[in-house]
């Protein structure tokens, strides 16, 4: 079997530098260089990363320090509650949420997770979770969803596009354009 990957990879090879030649051949010679002609650069090994600095983050904030009242008219917060950051359910919703950022940076999401009681965060004194809580809050703060298992970023996004301030949003830019 290596023999077989051998001569196909030396055919391609071989395929590769015929095709190289002929090109090099029909382009006009400039002037002479020093430089040796090298195969295409290949993208940068860490090439995931740059395409993970590319697309949009959703940072998660703790709820110790921030308030809801901060993003009361501006933002719609997300609150993931847990008692530890090693229950199964935060760690699932957690993936869910930061799998897919751009529909809730859209919808003008900010992501607050609590998962530590001993805090005692104004959030957590405000929505009382018992363990594991999904909960939307609308930008006139009232609280519009409550969760008791991790929620796909599919469905927080219907429940969002439901709201009449949503609604008047999307009529919004609908006339800027």
């Amino acid at each position: 079997m290596k023999h077989v990957l051998i001569i196909v990879f030396a055919g391609l090879l071989a395929v590769k530098a015929a095709a190289q030649e002929a090109v090099a051949a029909s382009e006009p010679v400039a002037e002479p260089t020093d430089s040796v002609a090298t195969e295409p650069e290949e993208p940068p090994a860490n090439a995931e990363l740059a395409a993970q600095e590319e697309a949009p983050m959703l940072e998660p904030l703790n709820a110790v320090d921030v308030s809801l009242s901060d993003f009361q008219w501006i933002k719609r917060p997300v609150v993931v509650f847990a008692d530890t950051p090693a229950d199964p359910r935060f760690q699932e919703q957690m993936e869910l949420l930061l799998a897919r950022p751009g529909e809730l940076l859209e919808r003008d999401v900010v992501l607050i997770v609590d998962t530590d009681p001993k805090a005692g965060s104004e959030i957590r004194r405000k929505l009382r979770p018992r363990g594991f809580m999904l909960t939307l809050i609308g930008k006139d703060g009232g609280v519009k969803l409550r969760k008791p298992f991790p929620w796909d970023v599919r469905e927080i996004s219907r429940s969002i596009d439901k709201m009449p301030m949503r609604q008047q949003e999307i009529r919004d830019r609908a006339l800027q354009r």
